[in-house]
């Protein structure tokens, strides 16, 4: 992944489970005739190019991905005051199973699962000293497909127990025409985490530390950090954060407000969707910001059931502007700004969560890894540390980038009056998807 980010279709991607009955129809002039995109090195590469481009678009993590976490979990905090119909919907928790955003999320993540499948399948025409890179990039890319997919259309994982509950369906070999043999039904919930679990390892093993803005070892290993951490393993999740900050890879930005609205990755971002007017513009700042910086005017807004949590001092809260009269996020006010995905601070705070919970040390102790994030926000380091504070600085720092709902579910919160499991705060399987596959009729998720 580049900064040209040019979209590269390929013929083969027919958008597996994409809810259409046919072939996708993709013949620009930049495409790749089916007969050749898999056979030789340079076209196996611009298919990886393409899965790239693909990962970026507005649907998943161009931004909307991260927007719909925030307006699933966000309750008190943020308000959809924009006039599109189906954010609306997520944000009130009454989403139709037509409901485009979730179509959107679904169709393009296995679009990209699709293109990763296929280069999988082509390694041999790949350059020997390449081969590993290109092997661990796509699965990289499949590795987050699954892990957002499940998140958001699965009930939570709950550690230690059988998480035999539906989570979705998993595609490891390349779609063709659609025919009844692709009419797969969805695997369990622990299924799919094995598979994004082994995915991540592999490439952990086959990525190079530096690989530019394109996924490398650290990324690997930071994603499985996040994903542990999800499914409540903390000792691996410690381990995993440890090794992404004991790499000396990546540096805390001096000042939380150099983190944000810039057009390059800084020495904090383990991984983040680059964006270029070649491509298209930041979903993010869409939603998030105004016609001065290029978004909708302020689709979203921040209320005071979040702005109160700041101390003072903190100049997390210094983001926060007047944009038209409503308060609105600062972090995304650049159209064309990298869209931040995975940063080094995250992995602090996991760390820290983690060796509090096991009552260890590894790599630092809980208060200096809190302390990291909390100092560099301004304030006065902290003479000791408990569980809810780093849960509480958790908060603060990655507010507003796609965490909201994730951690509402692991910990077992509320989001107004709903329970962080009732079935109004997991995605519908789309109406298209149920339409074109019999085999999903009966697998819809609850309340749908």
């Amino acid at each position: 992944m580049n900064k040209l980010f040019y979209i590269i279709s390929v013929v083969v991607f027919c958008g597996i489970l994409a809810g259409c009955g046919k072939q996708l129809d993709l013949k620009p002039s930049q495409s790749l005739d089916e007969s050749d995109a898999l056979s030789t090195d340079e076209n196996v590469k611009s298919v990886l190019q393409g899965a790239y481009s693909e990962f970026a678009l507005s649907g998943i993590y161009g931004g909307c991905l991260l927007r719909n976490a925030e307006l699933l979990g966000g309750d008190g905090e943020l308000q959809w005051v924009g006039t599109y119909i189906d954010p609306r919907q997520i944000y009130l928790k009454t989403m139709l199973t037509t409901n485009s955003e979730v179509e959107a999320q679904w169709e393009e993540s296995y679009e990209v699962i699709n293109s990763v499948n296929n280069i999988l399948t082509a390694l041999s025409v790949v350059n020997a000293d390449d081969r590993d890179k290109v092997e661990g990039e796509s699965l990289f890319l499949r590795g987050l497909m699954y892990f957002d997919l499940v998140r958001f259309f699965a009930q939570q994982y709950k550690f230690g127990t059988t998480n035999d509950q539906l989570g979705v369906p998993l595609v490891l070999t390349p779609t063709g025409v659609l025919s009844a043999a692709n009419n797969v039904t969805r695997n369990t919930v622990d299924e799919v985490y094995a598979q994004v679990i082994t995915d991540l390892q592999t490439a952990a093993s086959k990525l190079p530390e530096d690989n530019g803005v394109y996924a490398s070892s650290g990324a690997a290993n930071a994603l499985l950090a996040r994903v542990y951490l999800q499914k409540g393993d903390y000792a691996d999740a410690r381990d995993a954060a440890n090794t992404v900050i004991s790499s000396g890879m990546y540096a805390l930005q001096p000042t939380y407000a150099k983190v944000f609205n810039n057009d390059n990755n800084t020495s904090e971002d383990i991984f983040a969707t680059q964006i270029t007017p070649q491509d298209d513009f930041s979903a993010m700042t869409e939603f998030f910001s105004t016609e001065d910086y290029g978004g909708r005017d302020g689709d979203i807004i921040i209320l005071d059931g979040h702005l109160n949590l700041y101390s003072a001092g903190d100049q997390r809260f210094d983001l926060f502007y007047n944009g038209n009269g409503s308060i609105e996020c600062g972090k995304w006010n650049n159209q064309y700004g990298v869209v931040n995905l995975i940063r080094l601070a995250e992995m602090y705070l996991i760390r820290a969560e983690c060796n509090i919970r096991l009552s260890t040390t590894v790599g630092a102790s809980p208060l200096e890894d809190f302390n990291m994030i909390h100092t560099r926000a301004g304030l006065t380091a902290a003479a000791s540390v408990t569980l809810d504070d780093i849960l509480y600085e958790r908060r603060l720092e990655l507010a507003f980038e796609g965490f909201k709902i994730h951690d509402v579910r692991r910990l077992h919160e509320d989001v107004g009056s709903l329970t962080y499991n009732d079935p109004k705060l997991v995605f519908p399987i789309p109406a298209r998807e149920i339409n074109a596959n019999p085999n999903l009729a009966s697998e819809q998720n609850d309340g749908y």
